[in-house]
């Protein structure tokens, strides 16, 4: 074992108890809402002589406790978007404003990756900053628990995916950036005799000469962890076998080229679709073997929400106790200024949510848009939570009601049942015109078998998996009255990229809408790819 296990060993006596801890589901479960108290409390209490807390009372909520405090809290601010918040954020992040939403001033601000939007920038504060220092070692704790040795993976690489790490920094000293450029800017050794691919690699914006570049860095490293989005760790780990081979390497399978490679920490996207084809890479077979642990974990550009804490089980467990207020809108209710927030002992395992932050760095019950399901609620364990889909992307153009979980896990489906290579996706609704009914189009990329057979057999298993999980779809798809058959339009590997490449979104965190209410993204695919095959 090689000399930097010995940060793995510190690394391990540093978590064991936290290890221990965390393993008390029981404990987590039944102080969850009394954890949660605590936090607000804390947050109230910090920011009550900023601009926003002298406004609204906040030295005064801070002195309260429990049922009590949540009650004033919510009656005394609202719920907000970022566009409620942004002339606050924007004085502080270009005028360097101090005691604004924040006290002092806030250094650092995260350029978010979204493709619904303008571009939002979201306060980092030193204290968000070890929010995401300290859920990035419960990473850790969790992957010991379930089993990966800290010393074993320290041992050889570390390799991170993130986004540019170079920053912008105005007159007033305030930095703007990716937050793993932000994160990255705060690695110290013993940290970088681990870390690939390296500062001058990291600051790269440019994604395919960074694909490129870390490819070449890393190609001979004994690379141990994978942190990143599945579909780019597929766009390096397909570079990798390409260069492998060119220089005269057998290289059949990942494995062949980073054999010690145990652990795959992955998120920003749902996983399922991408399984099949991690598992070619890794094992050259979409069947056989996966990286030998996958963690999934739930960090946004506004706080590290959860992290997986069951080995082999999808459910991700809310962070609780870092500095982050919680609460939970039911989706049907997301955008009215009316709806009861939950807390995370209020809510209801199965139904869906829209997320609301309160943070360390001054976002005030901010939507954060996306929209998750609860698998298990205190107090009987501690809560854990999936993401389905954002409270923007979902299709009901027809009265269908369909998320973007149900359109990820259908494409699953039909690419296990039908041995499909498959990439990127997005689905869309096709309006009736001129005698054509209704339909759902899925506009995929394909890699084979190239065969209208084999094209048709996916499209029915797709259509039969999304009307397995939606009964609306279901209704308008019984007998075709409502709408008809999915539409299914394949295009080459690589097109969804190129696409996000067109807005200025490639490489990090920027991601694929997976459904949509219109044809915004189904046809600005289709504009760039070059081969279309519809069926």
């Amino acid at each position: 074992m090689g000399p930097t296990a010995a940060i793995g060993l510190g690394l391990r006596g540093l978590l064991a108890r936290r290890i221990r801890s965390l393993a008390d589901e029981e404990s987590w479960g039944r102080r969850a809402r009394a954890i949660q108290d605590g936090q607000l409390g804390w947050i109230l209490r910090t920011a009550a002589r900023t601009e926003f807390g002298r406004a609204h009372g906040f030295e005064r909520l801070g002195s309260w406790r429990g049922a009590d405090l949540l009650r004033a809290y919510q009656a005394e601010v609202p719920i907000h978007t970022y566009a409620d918040l942004k002339p606050s954020l924007e004085r502080m992040r270009t005028e360097g404003a101090r005691d604004v939403l924040w006290p002092g001033v806030v250094r650092d601000w995260a350029q978010t990756s979204g493709t619904t939007a303008g571009d939002k920038y979201v306060p980092v504060s030193r204290a968000l900053l070890r929010h995401n220092s300290r859920a990035a070692l419960d990473m850790y704790a969790h992957a010991a628990r379930f089993g990966v040795s800290l010393p074993g993976v320290f041992a050889g690489k570390i390799l991170f995916l993130g986004g540019s790490s170079d920053l912008a920094v105005n007159e007033h000293g305030v930095r703007t950036g990716d937050l793993s450029g932000i994160v990255t800017r705060l690695i110290r050794w013993p940290l970088t005799a681990v870390w690939l691919p390296g500062a001058d690699i990291a600051l790269e914006s440019d994604w395919p000469t960074k694909i490129e570049r870390m490819c070449q860095r890393c190609l001979d490293e004994d690379v141990r962890v994978i942190s990143g989005m599945p579909s780019w760790a597929l766009v390096l780990f397909e570079r990798v076998l390409q260069r492998a081979r060119a220089g005269g390497r057998r290289a059949g399978c990942i494995r062949d080229v980073w054999p010690n490679l145990r652990l795959f920490v992955h998120g920003g996207v749902k996983y399922d679709p991408f399984e099949r084809r991690v598992r070619q890479m890794w094992s050259g077979d979409p069947d056989g073997d996966d990286i030998p642990t996958r963690l999934e974990v739930y960090a946004a550009s506004e706080a590290f929400i959860a992290i997986q804490d069951r080995r082999g089980d999808p459910g991700m467990r809310l962070n609780l106790d870092g500095r982050v207020f919680y609460e939970f809108v039911p989706a049907e209710d997301a955008g009215n200024p009316a709806a009861r927030a939950l807390v995370c002992d209020e809510v209801e395992p199965g139904r869906r949510y829209v997320v609301v932050l309160t943070t360390c760095a001054g976002l005030w019950r901010c939507d954060l848009g996306d929209v998750v399901e609860f698998d298990t609620v205190p107090p009987e364990g501690p809560p854990r939570l999936r993401i389905v889909g954002r409270s923007k992307h979902f299709m009901n153009a027809f009265g269908e009601n369909v998320i973007a979980e149900h359109v990820e896990l259908a494409v699953a489906d039909a690419a296990r049942l039908t041995g499909a290579s498959i990439g990127e996706f997005t689905a869309a609704p096709v309006f009736p015109e001129g005698g054509r009914p209704a339909q759902m189009e899925l506009v995929i990329e394909w890699a084979g078998p190239d065969d209208p057979a084999a094209r048709a057999r996916f499209a029915d298993e797709f259509d039969r998996g999304v009307q397995a999980r939606s009964n609306d779809y279901a209704a308008k798809r019984a007998g075709d009255l409502g709408m008809g058959p999915v539409r299914l339009t394949t295009v080459p590997m690589g097109v969804f990229h190129q696409w996000l490449a067109s807005e200025g979104k490639l490489g990090g965190q920027h991601k694929c809408p997976r459904c949509a209410m219109d044809r915004r993204y189904a046809d600005a695919v289709l504009a760039v790819a070059p081969t279309i095959i519809a069926d």
